[in-house]
């Protein structure tokens, strides 16, 4: 599982021209996975995206989590960050799990996500425009890999 995260001042999703996900202070959290991906997997990124501490405490240090700020999330799919360009000029995409088995994992991800606060998101396997305006700018890749046994 990856992630693309952006601190952002605020952010929305339009599909078609119509607004889908929308919000104010919070993270903008692009998500990609892989097929071997899990509920532990999922698990450990949504408390870390709510957990992570990239917003100004009192003394402008990034010390204060969307938690504690009371911040939102908009999570786009997008796997697109599970593309390889190492060899020619076209991506592979081989990496990235299968779109019936991705959107399982998308909305489980964002149900678990839910669980933390205010969650938008985009449309799973839509062509979308995200417009954002990135805070700091910060901006950060996480990855957690799947246990393979």
């Amino acid at each position: 599982m990856r992630v693309v995260i952006q601190r952002v001042s605020g952010a929305r999703v339009r599909v078609g021209g119509e607004v889908v996900g929308r919000i104010g202070l919070g993270l903008v959290v692009l998500v990609g996975f892989a097929p071997e991906d899990s509920e532990a997997e999922m698990r450990w990124m949504a408390d870390k995206l709510w957990g992570l501490r990239v917003f100004a405490d009192d003394e402008g240090r990034m010390n204060r989590s969307a938690r504690d700020v009371g911040a939102a999330l908009l999570v786009v799919s997008q796997f697109t960050l599970y593309g390889d360009a190492s060899r020619g000029r076209r991506p592979s995409f081989v990496g990235a799990a299968r779109p019936a088995a991705a959107r399982a994992l998308y909305e489980r991800f964002v149900a678990l996500c839910r669980e933390g606060g205010e969650v938008a998101e985009g449309e799973f396997g839509a062509m979308m425009e995200v417009e954002l305006t990135n805070d700091g700018p910060v901006t950060l890749q996480l990855e957690r890999r799947a246990c393979v046994r």
